[in-house]
């Protein structure tokens, strides 16, 4: 299915973090309930956060965001809300498998007008199972994208903070790599985004998650419950993005 959706959902997340880092004013502490965009000037300037550090840091904002242990806990939530609706696409997967296999075996033995109306079931509920995957990715999208964009906001004045105490002139963004993120290449060196976590965690108060919880990994965490379905043009696939985990 519509995989990309999801991608867009957190590509627009990123933008959000940048506009998050950009507006938090120099003064921002972590002991700031949540951080509140500051109104852009009246002559149009950008209110950019002022260091006067020479450093280059690098921190992949998905990866503070989602590998913290407020995002863990509240992506590990949200996932555990979607497994109903993962079982029940479950069923109507395998339901549709049936009716595919059926097909396969049956085709040459049944008459036209108890193929045609074989055909005419499988095609109908594979309309109905697309839908509902892709109802489900998006439904999904737009709440994992709610939690990134709650958290980045109380993220943001942290990493500016830190930036500040350590001596940083610029921090980039890795999130997304290159061609599709503008970064070519960062070195390990320059990465912050473990640091940033962890005094995000000191400053959230929230307990690491139990063993188990949803985590981010190399690969990717948070999926939305989608099951594929068949094999041909017409199968579901979504296979959606997930957040980097921290260095």
């Amino acid at each position: 299915m519509k995989s990309k959706l999801l991608r867009i959902l957190l590509a627009g997340a990123v933008t959000v973090a940048i506009s998050a880092l950009a507006q938090t004013g120099s003064a921002a502490t972590p002991s700031s309930a949540a951080a509140t965009p500051a109104a852009p000037a009246a002559s149009g300037a950008t209110t950019t956060p002022i260091s006067t550090g020479t450093k280059v840091g690098a921190i992949n904002v998905e990866g503070a965001v989602f590998g913290s242990n407020e995002g863990r806990r509240d992506l590990d939530a949200l996932q555990k809300k979607f497994e109903p609706k993962q079982s029940e696409l479950k069923g109507q997967s395998d339901e549709l498998e049936s009716l595919k296999k059926q097909l396969t075996t049956q085709e040459g033995k049944l008459n036209e007008d108890a193929l045609a109306t074989l055909k005419k079931q499988i095609e109908s509920k594979q309309k109905l199972f697309d839908r509902s995957v892709q109802d489900a990715q998006e439904e999904f999208g737009a709440q994992q994208q709610e939690i990134f964009t709650r958290i980045l906001q109380k993220v943001a004045p942290v990493v500016v903070k830190y930036s500040q105490e350590n001596g940083f002139g610029m921090i980039i963004d890795t999130s997304k790599a290159w061609p599709q993120g503008p970064v070519l290449i960062a070195g390990e060196g320059l990465d912050i985004t473990k640091a940033v976590v962890d005094l995000y965690n000191t400053q959230s108060g929230v307990a690491a998650p139990p063993t188990g919880a949803a985590k981010p990994s190399g690969a990717g965490a948070a999926k939305p419950p989608a099951p594929k379905s068949g094999t041909g043009a017409g199968a579901a696939k979504p296979a959606a993005p997930k957040p980097t985990e921290p260095k």
